[in-house]
C-alpha cells in the first residue's frame, strides 16, 4: 500500500516528496475535499498523510472520512510551524501506553 501526503504548505510536501511519498498542496475546504476524493478513489493508497493545520482547520471533513471509511488510515502529521501538542508528548504518550516514566 502507498501514502499519500495532503499539506497545506510547499516546504512539508517538499520533504515528503524526497522521501518518496506523493501527494499535494491545498489551501480551501473544498480543494481538501477534492483532494481526499481522488485519494479514495484510489485503492493501492492505505495511508493518507494530512497537516495538523487541516485538523483544526476542518475537523467535519476529516472525521466524515474517519467515520465511513476503514481505509485510507487518516494520520495527522506536524508541519514546518510545529505541532499544537505539549513539548514533552511522546513521553507522556509511552508512559501511559506501557506503565513505565521514562
Amino acid at each position: 500500500m502507498k501514502m499519500y501526503l495532503i499539506s497545506d504548505n510547499v516546504d512539508t510536501y517538499t520533504g515528503m516528496r524526497l522521501a518518496g511519498v506523493e501527494g499535494a498542496v491545498v489551501h480551501e475546504k473544498q480543494e481538501l475535499k477534492e483532494e481526499i476524493e481522488k485519494v479514495l478513489a484510489d485503492k493501492e493508497i492505505g495511508i493518507l498523510l494530512l497537516t495538523e493545520k487541516f485538523g483544526r482547520d476542518f475537523p467535519d471533513v476529516i472525521d466524515e472520512v474517519k467515520l465511513n471509511y476503514k481505509l485510507p488510515l487518516i494520520v495527522e502529521v506536524p508541519d514546518r510551524h510545529g505541532t499544537g501538542r505539549k513539548p514533552d508528548f511522546i513521553t507522556s504518550y509511552v508512559n501511559e501506553a506501557i506503565g513505565i516514566k521514562l
